[in-house]
């Protein structure tokens, strides 16, 4: 049964929202993946979001550029957490999706991660997750040490090797 539902209006945020299943994955965390535009698929879009938490869905990671409505109508529809990603597109580089999503009516919460941080988005999934689900807790604890681990070999081998070496 999935635990997260990603959802984007476009086979084009693909880019990004593989991003959040890869990291789900990497958590062990159980997702389904759904492309249904909010405009152009009402009707279907009602039906998913409705249907969410029946499924066993707890959270919803809801990519969107331009006018970026999902994310704001999963809120609307849904009873627990949506975490939306702004996606960059042509015209404003994505500074229009970040704002429509980060600014929802009272009532309507909406958490907003970066412009294209689909990976953050299934992070911040994850540690919702974790707070009742030991196992996850721990996946996060562990990934925390592998990033801290990463950079410091990053670290390290700038001061092995020097900078015009570790550049090339």
């Amino acid at each position: 049964m999935p635990k997260v539902g990603i959802v984007m209006g476009s086979d084009s945020d693909l880019k990004v929202m593989s991003k959040a299943a890869s990291m789900l994955e990497k958590f062990g965390i159980d997702y389904e993946m759904a492309i249904i535009s909010a405009h152009r698929m009402p009707d279907t879009f009602f039906e998913w979001a409705k249907g969410a938490e029946e499924r066993g869905v707890k959270a919803i990671i809801a990519g969107a550029g331009m006018a970026a409505h999902l994310p704001g109508m999963c809120a609307a529809l849904f009873p627990m957490p949506v975490i939306g990603v702004p996606l960059s597109g042509k015209n404003l580089d994505g500074m229009d999706a970040l704002y429509s999503i980060v600014q929802m009516p009272p009532g309507v919460p909406v958490a907003t991660v970066a412009i294209d941080g689909g990976a953050n988005a299934a992070v911040l999934a994850a540690k919702i997750l974790a707070v009742s689900d030991g196992e996850i807790l721990k996946k996060l604890k562990d990934y925390s040490v592998e990033m801290k681990e990463t950079v410091q070999a990053k670290a390290d081998r700038l001061q092995e090797v020097g900078y015009e070496e570790y550049m090339k």
